[in-house]
């Protein structure tokens, strides 16, 4: 078994280099049973907002394109993969745990999970709806995207954003792990990929993003808004 450890600032923010990292952890794991925790007392809350500020139409392109090589790379990993969510898990950091095969989260009342994207106003690119979609049950879908709210821990069990509450999150994710890791690699791999389908964009949704959803993330009233948040920290 493996494990991948998120770590960077801003409590584990994923930012280019820490995304970078954790695409080259996961293909070196190389099927491997893959365990996904932050470093210190979070998942990760959420993208790097300062990389995002900072970034004009063609960066925030390739950013966000590998914000879905790595969602990507989770969802079809050909072994089991267990989040161990110790700790806040927000917008893209939530993302990273909801495509993993079993998610545990930390039993700590002060935990933070959800898609608060709606609230923040960036627009979800297509293929990231497609796999909270396949994750999320349809009775709970507009309460966790349109209604945007950061979950404490039981709660994001009941909308579907983690599978269980743990006061020992390692031990028990690695013990769903080692469970999962008993079926023969091979079938869990067929069987997996065969649920999973490669989230790839249409023409006309690759085309959409560039022309509506890229200048959403790039416009000055959204960096405006990020800056006074980040300001208030």
């Amino acid at each position: 078994m493996i494990e991948v450890v998120l770590e960077g600032p801003a409590k584990n923010a994923l930012g280019s280099e820490l995304m970078d990292a954790t695409i080259a952890a996961v293909r070196a794991a190389d099927g491997s049973p893959l365990l996904i925790r932050g470093s210190g007392d979070a998942f990760s809350a959420g993208l790097n907002l300062k990389e995002i500020v900072e970034a004009d139409l063609d960066g925030m392109k390739v950013f966000l394109d590998k914000l879905g090589e790595l969602l990507d790379l989770i969802w079809r990993y050909p072994g089991p993969t267990v989040a161990a969510m110790n700790g806040h898990a927000i917008a893209g950091g939530a993302l990273v745990a909801l495509v993993c095969d079993h998610r545990v989260v930390t039993s700590n009342p002060k935990a933070r999970i959800g898609l608060n994207e709606v609230a923040i106003g960036v627009r979800f690119p297509q293929f990231i709806l497609r796999l909270v979609q396949a994750r999320i049950g349809g009775q709970h879908l507009s309460e966790v995207v349109l209604g945007a709210h950061l979950f404490g821990p039981e709660d994001a069990v009941r909308v579907g954003l983690a599978d269980e509450v743990a006061d020992d999150v390692l031990a028990v994710a690695n013990k769903r792990l080692a469970t999962l890791a008993r079926h023969q690699p091979a079938i869990y791999k067929a069987t997996k990929l065969s649920l999973r389908p490669k989230m790839e964009d249409s023409a006309e949704e690759q085309r959409a993003f560039v022309e509506d959803v890229l200048p959403v993330w790039c416009a000055p009233e959204l960096k405006a808004g990020i800056l006074a948040m980040l300001g208030k920290r």
